[in-house]
């Protein structure tokens, strides 16, 4: 299982040069991918402006959004920007994408929510031909430089039985967000079960994402930024905030966790601004975090006995 960890691009009062820092630092540190979180109506930073920006100051690391609210972008535009930013990363990137269930979100952008999923089936099929150079909306030529290996790598979010036939028809992975291992088991079961129901071939990716912070010094302020970021949840908002690994061995028995479900990917996505939660991550993990022999040097994490 890889451990990627992700850019703190919702935490509040973050300062834009962090991020550049951020990713360059979790490079250094050996983490398999930097990942982001979307949101419009939230003082966040863009997902796909975080990303370009890591990836000029990286020469490694994968770059993900996870996950990007595809239905919230004009299709035209999206696949020229995310086809730029792959140029850009030589191929770095991947893009989880789902629909969202904010209608804030649609109502910023003046995008309509009720037919969100629709609209998301049509742009995929949009996306794709852009990806492979092919000219759209009635363009006379591509909208966007070619893509490195002719489209970008998906990953699909949501219900599993919704994602799961976009994903097989799309050779696409799945991603789950915010659940603890032991909410995540049932969907992942789901996903898989769907994926071959749908006639998915061989074995689908599959990420998840563990929200953390580090130090007893930073749990009220990580405690404080999850509560607002799901404040819309009402209660569930306070399990949210209170169910982040904030000790090592919380950490650690998150991903053994994850691990046992075969997860391909885990990323723990940061609740505070501070660059020490990059290295204090890596310091848990960090003797996992050493390339394993056939994966073409991609860092992989092993849980230590007794995990």
């Amino acid at each position: 299982m890889q451990i990627g960890i992700g850019l703190p691009n919702t935490v509040l009062e973050l300062p834009g040069r962090l991020l550049v820092d951020w990713a360059g630092r979790a490079e250094e540190r050996g983490f398999s991918s930097l990942a982001t979180i979307d949101r419009i109506a939230y003082p966040s930073y863009d997902s796909l402006t975080a990303l370009t920006a890591a990836a000029a100051v990286t020469d490694r690391i994968g770059l993900l959004t996870n996950v990007l609210l595809e239905p919230l972008y004009q299709p035209v535009h999206l696949a020229k920007v995310t086809a730029c930013l792959d140029q850009i990363s030589e191929g770095r990137l991947t893009l989880g994408l789902g629909v969202g269930g904010r209608p804030d979100d649609y109502q910023l952008t003046g995008r309509s929510f009720d037919d969100r999923g629709r609209r998301f089936d049509a742009d995929l099929e949009l996306l794709h031909q852009a990806w492979a150079g092919e000219p759209v909306a009635g363009s006379r030529f591509p909208v966007g430089p070619a893509t490195r290996r002719g489209r970008v790598p998906l990953l699909i979010g949501g219900q599993a039985e919704l994602a799961a036939p976009r994903a097989a028809r799309w050779g696409a992975g799945f991603t789950i967000g915010g659940a603890p291992p032991e909410m995540a088991a049932g969907p992942i079961q789901e996903f898989r079960a769907a994926w071959r129901r749908a006639g998915g071939t061989g074995q689908p990716r599959i990420v998840a994402l563990s929200y953390f912070s580090l130090g007893e010094e930073h749990t009220e302020e990580s405690v404080h930024n999850l509560r607002t970021y799901y404040g819309f949840l009402g209660e569930w908002a306070d399990r949210v905030a209170s169910g982040a690994a904030r000790t090592p061995a919380a950490v650690q028995e998150t991903a053994a966790a994850f691990e046992r479900l075969a997860v391909d990917e885990l990323v723990f996505d940061p609740t505070v601004a501070d660059l020490d939660q990059v290295d204090r991550l890596a310091e848990v993990v960090g003797d996992d975090l050493r390339p394993t022999p056939g994966t073409g040097g991609s860092p992989r994490w092993r849980a230590r006995p007794g995990s």
